[in-house]
């Protein structure tokens, strides 16, 4: 029946427009004339400066003589090296991603005390309100996670009594209720996505105090509720490096923006989630993994170089894959020479291939299955991206410096890990959250003015005609 509306449907609108498109339309030499950056971005590829923050500094390039130069990328939380911060956790073996983002919404490092009761608070707010998941996730289940959440996060403007209150201490109340609630709402939205929709049982699982984010998210998304601390470490070390990224990233400027409007909360963070999940941001991981098995599927031997490089100049040829000629995962609008997230992210994961830590197989939390399965997809990325950027820069004529970003390797890790390809994104978000927050608070506290870019209207004055005479 819907079949059936939509096919009458899709007949109308051909009918109403005939083409639709010519009226969407822009020649791009309107925007070259009117030197309009587009995508705020300036025409060496640097980004048009829309404000300045103190929560998360993304450096890929210097300026030397007034033009920007490649430079190995780095990344700082509230003026910290994220490589310090990572390497610090690893060394003592102690979970980061609670203190991470405790320095993002605070700004500075919490100390024992303080740390003790942010997380009391965090699991305080895991426990969902009443009747919030049998009425906002189990009877009105949804296929996609990200949308899901996108819902839940509205929805739970309804059960704040002080929804619209933007003082500080609000803000943070509610910033730090959200961090928490989102990897729940995530994997019991999940649970709802397998039974109502792929057939399988229903089982949803309570959030346990004692533990940290990213082992509560393995206990309740997980059948048996098994994990291994490498698989609990590994998942909070994925948390860390995705928890911010600047005011500049698109996600994190749609929130901003929301917020400079003095809107609630709840719809500042929505907006944020409908901008991660788009292809070109955070979305993008699930696209490199579709692409990977893509091309494995069509290289016969991924190992041969020279037949990789062949296959993605047809994929930037428009030929094969999604037809977009786009290699998903290299490049990042700022990180030239390296990404330090993928530095880092290919750091752990080698180091864990070399140790004999095992992993429970597909996450079923049945039996162990040795790491080699992960060593050898890594091994095959690296190929596509050093092809992937012979190729790129090919065709760029060497102007441009190219690395891979985070999301070409992220998939894989998630996948080692059991987790489905519909929760990478999800994932995405709930590390993001803290980072967002952060945003949030300091475009209310300093923005001052709403965000309201001016576009140039370039259509030509016509007269009105009367309907009889059309």
């Amino acid at each position: 029946m819907i079949d059936k509306q939509d096919e009458i449907l899709r007949g109308y609108i051909t009918e109403l427009g005939a083409d639709i498109r010519s009226h969407y339309t822009i020649d791009p030499e309107e925007f070259a004339h009117y030197t309009i950056k587009r995508g705020l971005r300036n025409s060496d590829g640097t980004g048009v400066f829309a404000g300045v923050t103190r929560i998360g500094s993304v450096q890929g390039y210097m300026v030397s003589d007034g033009e920007p130069a490649p430079m190995e990328g780095k990344l700082y939380y509230r003026g910290i090296d994220l490589m310090d911060i990572v390497q610090a956790h690893r060394s003592a073996g102690t979970f980061g991603y609670e203190e991470v983002a405790y320095l993002l919404l605070f700004g500075e490092l919490p100390t024992q005390r303080q740390l003790e009761l942010y997380n009391r608070m965090l699991s305080a707010a895991r426990k969902l309100p009443e009747g919030f998941t049998e009425d906002a996730i189990l009877s009105l289940p949804g296929a996609d996670i990200m949308n899901k959440l996108t819902r839940c996060i509205l929805t739970l403007y309804s059960f704040d009594s002080r929804s619209d209150d933007t003082s500080v201490e609000n803000v943070i109340r509610q910033s730090i209720e959200l961090i928490g609630r989102v990897p729940v709402i995530i994997a019991n939205a999940y649970a709802a996505k397998r039974h109502y929709f792929d057939g399988e049982s229903l089982f949803i699982h309570v959030p346990q105090e004692s533990l940290s984010l990213a082992e509560n998210f393995l206990h309740i998304l997980r059948k048996d509720n098994r994990y291994t601390q490498a698989e609990a470490r590994l998942l909070d070390f994925m948390l860390i490096i995705h928890a911010e990224h600047g005011g500049g990233n698109n996600s994190a400027f749609a929130c901003r923006t929301l917020s400079s409007t003095g809107t609630d909360t709840y719809a500042a963070l929505s907006a944020a989630i409908g901008s991660l999940k788009g292809p070109l941001h955070g979305g993008a991981n699930m696209k490199v993994m579709e692409m990977f098995t893509h091309i494995r599927e069509q290289v016969s031997d991924m190992r041969d170089a020279d037949a990789v490089y062949a296959y993605l100049e047809r994929i930037l040829n428009k030929e094969v894959f999604d037809r977009s000629g786009k290699l998903y995962g290299l490049g990042h609008a700022v990180y030239t020479k390296s990404d330090p997230r993928t530095v880092l992210l290919k750091q752990f994961v080698h180091s864990l291939v070399e140790e004999t830590a095992s992993f429970p197989a597909e996450g079923r939390g049945v039996g162990n299955q040795p790491l080699t399965a992960l060593g050898e997809d890594f091994a095959l990325m690296q190929i596509i991206e050093e092809q992937g950027i012979r190729a790129l820069q090919k065709r760029l004529h060497n102007r441009k410096v190219i690395c891979a970003n985070v999301d070409m390797y992220s998939g894989l890790v998630y996948r080692t890990l059991g987790i489905p390809e519909e929760l990478f994104t999800p994932i995405f978000a709930a590390a993001r959250m803290a980072g967002w927050c952060a945003h949030r608070m300091e475009e209310l506290i300093s923005g001052e003015r709403i965000i309201r870019p001016a576009y140039r209207a370039v259509t030509q004055r016509t007269p009105y005609v009367s309907l009889h005479l059309r």
